[in-house]
């Protein structure tokens, strides 16, 4: 751990550099379950932007270079920025990163099946979920609507809906001693009872949602998890809640952004870049492989009068945090964790390092990361995973790599990582955002 204070009560002391209280992971639980899928999770972001004085910029028309906040939506992807007034060609950005997908079941084309009298919707898994967290749980349904005129139309059908019911244990007694699951057979949820019909679930959805089933030419849909987000524990220490990979970090570096956009003088230029697809490898057009973040940036420099010499220049100078949440040391299991890195709930955000690049963070990134906690005042820890336990990866070499900006890789330790609801302490999300406003203060 840093040398920062490292009591979460002293963390957010100076208003003038670290603005979150408690209060942030209240509107963090209200931003959770208004975002049932990335599309939702971008409309809620440019929602929140638009109130900060963003606006938004078609990717298809002409920019300027005008000062203030912009930001392009392309599908569940979003890439907002802040232009402050006397910023050059060739200023360079303070970048935070996130994704707005989570592993979940998604709705197959042929969606309407069902066996032995029972509906079920067909779906495929996404990312890699825990299965096991998915059954016997109330599930509803969100995503897009593709119309014919090419517009989309939001769903969230937020209620009980659906669900993956588990086998009784006096027809598989040998349950509590190991469960396989197969993806195909066992996970179609049920939605109801009689003869599957072709186009019932689009009906339904088309219905919920307002519009002709016979103007829909196309949808992203997926299961969600309806419990609402909550404080959990004696002294609510703990957030309990779906999808906080990764919107725990998106909702961070919203609120950042929108805090910084206000100051004057910056040194650089802040970005939010939320990619999608993130759990299934970031190769979209919306992901982090694709070029949507480099043609942003490359833009906004074009835009206020700068060439490729300004473009090299400002990405040199360029620092990128990308925040995704981590592992929290779990007392079950505290074997499968690295013996000296044992990261704890409301200890503050945590630098990820790995040496075989699953994570950007080298000594040059991690005094940047310190600094920032340094001036908000908050404390931070160490992970990296148990050598026997190879770990995932995020957008952080992704960045690195494709635009040759440096890159850190940081979040909020938690539980139950890809679960249908996870786990984390209810001081970290607001810790975690008063060090991005510091690191975008440069």
């Amino acid at each position: 751990m840093s040398s920062a204070p490292s009591s979460p009560a002293n963390a957010a002391s100076s208003p003038a550099t670290a603005p979150f209280d408690r209060g942030h992971t209240d509107d963090l639980m209200t931003f959770l379950a208004a975002s049932p899928s990335p599309y939702h999770a971008v409309a809620n972001a440019a929602e929140r932007l638009e109130k900060a004085g963003f606006r938004r910029v078609e990717e298809t028309a002409a920019w300027d270079g005008s000062f203030g906040g912009k930001y392009v939506i392309r599908g569940g992807a979003i890439i907002a920025w802040y232009v402050p007034e006397g910023a050059s060609p060739h200023t360079p950005f303070r970048i935070v990163g996130a994704h707005t997908d989570s592993p979940n079941l998604r709705v197959k084309p042929q969606p309407d099946m069902g066996r032995e009298g029972w509906r079920q919707v067909a779906v495929e898994i996404y990312g890699g979920p825990l299965l096991n967290s998915w059954l016997d749980r109330d599930l509803g349904l969100a995503g897009r609507l593709t119309l014919r005129d090419g517009s989309h139309r939001l769903v969230n059908i937020d209620r009980p809906l659906l669900r993956v019911p588990q086998l009784a244990i006096h027809l598989d007694r040998q349950v509590n001693e190991g469960m396989k699951l197969e993806r195909q057979r066992h996970m179609q949820p049920i939605w109801g009872l009689g003869d599957a019909h072709d186009g019932d679930l689009l009906d339904f959805v088309a219905t919920e949602s307002g519009v002709d089933a016979e103007d829909v030419a196309g949808w992203d849909l997926m299961v969600t998890a309806i419990e609402a987000p909550a404080y959990l524990g004696r002294d609510r220490e703990l957030l309990a809640g779906p999808r906080m990979d990764n919107l725990i970090s998106v909702h961070a570096c919203v609120a950042a952004l929108a805090a910084v956009s206000a100051e004057k003088d910056l040194p650089y230029i802040p970005v939010l870049a939320a990619f999608d697809h993130e759990e299934n490898g970031s190769e979209a057009d919306t992901g982090a492989q694709g070029p949507l973040l480099g043609n942003v940036l490359e833009r906004s420099v074009y835009a206020r009068g700068g060439g490729y010499e300004d473009k090299a220049r400002a990405f040199a100078g360029s620092v990128c945090l990308s925040s995704d949440v981590g592992h929290a040391v779990h007392p079950n299991y505290s074997e499968r964790h690295d013996p000296t890195h044992h990261p704890r709930p409301n200890g503050g955000p945590i630098l990820k390092v790995n040496v075989n690049q699953r994570y950007a963070t080298d000594g040059s990134g991690r005094a940047v990361f310190a600094a920032a906690c340094d001036k908000a005042g908050v404390p931070w820890q160490s992970f990296v995973s148990n050598n026997d336990m190879p770990c995932g990866t995020t957008i952080g070499p992704i960045t690195a790599a494709r635009h040759g900006i440096s890159t850190v890789d940081i979040g909020v330790a938690c539980l139950s990582m890809h679960s249908a609801r996870e786990l984390c302490g209810s001081d970290d999300p607001y810790l975690l955002a008063n060090a991005l406003v510091a690191f975008l203060e440069g």
